[in-house]
C-alpha cells in the first residue's frame, strides 16, 4: 500500500487531492448494496435469493432494488435455476463485478489507514507538509 505522499494519478503526475478518494464507487458504496457484494463474493456458486435476503437483512423488495441496479451496473447477474426440484433465483458477482469490488475494497482500505492516522493526530506525510508540520 502506498502512502498518501506517493500517490500519483493515472498519467503518472502528483495526486493533489489525496483525500478525495475518487475510487469509492457510488453504485458499492451505498450499504444495502455493499452487503450484496460482500456476501456474494464468498460464495463463487452464488448465493439464492432467500439466502441472500437474510445475509444482508433485507426485504424482498429492497433486495430487487439493490440487485436491479447492480446488474444494470454489470456487477451481478440473477438467474432463475432449478433447484430442489423448483426454480430458484441465483445471485452471482460477475469477473467485472468481483474486479470492481476489489477495487473498492483497496480504496476504502486507503480512507481507514488515512483515517487511522488522523485519529492517532499523525496526519499523512502530505497533508503534512500541506500544514507546514
Amino acid at each position: 500500500m502506498s502512502s498518501s505522499s506517493d500517490r500519483r494519478r493515472e498519467d503518472g503526475r502528483p495526486d493533489r487531492s489525496p483525500f478525495a478518494y475518487a475510487g469509492l464507487d457510488r453504485i458499492i458504496h451505498e450499504r444495502a448494496r455493499l452487503s450484496v457484494l460482500t456476501s456474494l463474493a464468498s460464495a463463487s456458486r452464488g448465493l439464492l435469493f432467500v439466502d441472500l435476503r437474510q445475509l444482508c437483512g433485507l426485504t424482498d423488495g429492497n433486495l430487487n432494488r439493490h440487485l436491479h441496479v447492480l446488474e444494470r451496473a454489470g456487477l451481478v447477474v440473477s438467474r432463475k435455476e432449478l433447484r430442489e426440484g423448483r426454480a430458484q433465483t441465483v445471485c452471482r458477482l460477475t469477473a467485472a463485478g468481483r474486479k470492481r469490488y476489489l477495487d473498492y475494497l483497496q480504496v476504502l482500505e486507503r480512507v481507514l489507514l488515512d483515517a487511522a492516522a488522523a485519529v492517532r493526530m499523525q496526519p499523512a506525510p502530505r497533508l503534512r507538509r500541506a500544514l507546514g508540520t
